[in-house]
């Protein structure tokens, strides 16, 4: 027998008067505003009995009536060998590992392949259990079409101090990616906020009304039809190198979600996007002393260097 929905009912306070309605929402039931904009979207959010979209703006004393979500279906982790994802370092607080492409961080609903915490499961690491139950441990993560290097936590203590030194944005945290074209100026800063794109659920994009995101780059080395970068995060948005290059019409070679040529991908032998978790420095949490970590890049990202070298000597 499937489940009546759940529908909360209560006063919008005289507070949030003139708010929008998605960001009232996440303030008076704690949801992320994200998460807020879609339940409005999908036609779950009423003021005073008239269905109101989320950039709507509340009225203090009104009534809003909000079809709750149903509670995530639990993920479990399963424990899997992950060939070719390699131990960097290892002492007893945190891991670093080395991801291949074709690997995602954690389990997620609809992901069937291999996971970062499955692999570390069947290798026998016991790791923190801080956070979700699919991600325990798990201070930040990279896309599964992208490689290189991850922080896992073991000890409860280094799982805190890493996920503070992440939202302090302390971390220095290095990609290298191989853009179409040649960015100007060739060494920059982007600064456009992300979020969740408005007709696209599994795509994010440069939105007015998203969630700040900073990104460093400076020219590596120059080809005929694309340009190698250095990149530093200064914030951790998801897809956010793929997202800010594409908005600046140089998106990832590979990369089509986000608009790459695929003609060029194929001359290239690349299934995925160009881009490399190739440096990972912070202050270890045991002692706060700064430690550094890098990754070299896999054979399908060299053996595309080496074609674009060819092509513009």
């Amino acid at each position: 027998m499937p489940e009546i929905p759940e529908t909360r009912t209560l006063p919008v306070p005289e507070g949030l008067e003139g708010e929008r309605v998605d960001a009232a929402l996440a303030r008076m039931l704690g949801f992320s505003r994200t998460k807020a904009a879609e339940l409005a979207a999908a036609g779950k959010v009423r003021l005073d009995g008239s269905e109101v979209g989320k950039s709507e703006r509340v009225t203090g004393g009104s009534w809003m009536e909000v079809e709750m979500p149903a509670p995530p279906t639990p993920v479990r982790v399963v424990a899997e060998p992950v060939p070719g994802m390699e131990i960097v370092h290892d002492d007893a607080d945190l891991v670093v590992v080395d991801k291949p492409v074709g690997v995602a961080a954690h389990p997620s609903p609809g992901w069937t392949g291999p996971t970062v915490v499955g692999g570390l499961a069947a290798a026998g690491y016991r790791i923190a259990t801080s956070g979700a139950a699919e991600r325990q441990g798990v201070v930040h993560r990279l896309d599964v079409g992208t490689s290189g290097l991850m922080v896992v936590a073991k000890s409860e203590s280094g799982y805190a101090r890493l996920k503070q030194q992440f939202r302090e944005r302390t971390v220095d945290k290095r990609y290298q990616a191989l853009v179409q074209g040649h960015p100007d100026p060739l060494s920059g800063t982007i600064d456009a906020p992300v979020g969740r794109h408005p007709q696209h659920d599994y795509r994010w994009a440069v939105i007015a009304d998203g969630k700040p995101a900073v990104t460093h780059y400076d020219l590596v080395e120059a080809f005929r039809a694309a340009s190698l970068l250095d990149i530093r995060l200064e914030t951790g948005r998801t897809h956010q190198i793929r997202v800010h290059m594409s908005a600046h019409r140089h998106p990832c070679v590979g990369d089509t979600t986000y608009g790459a040529d695929p003609t060029l991908a194929g001359r290239l032998g690349l299934t995925r996007q160009w881009l490399h978790a190739v440096r990972l420095g912070f202050a270890h949490p045991s002692d706060g002393h700064w430690v550094v970590f890098h990754s070299d890049y896999p054979d399908d990202l060299r053996r595309a260097l080496t074609i674009l070298r060819a092509e513009s000597s």
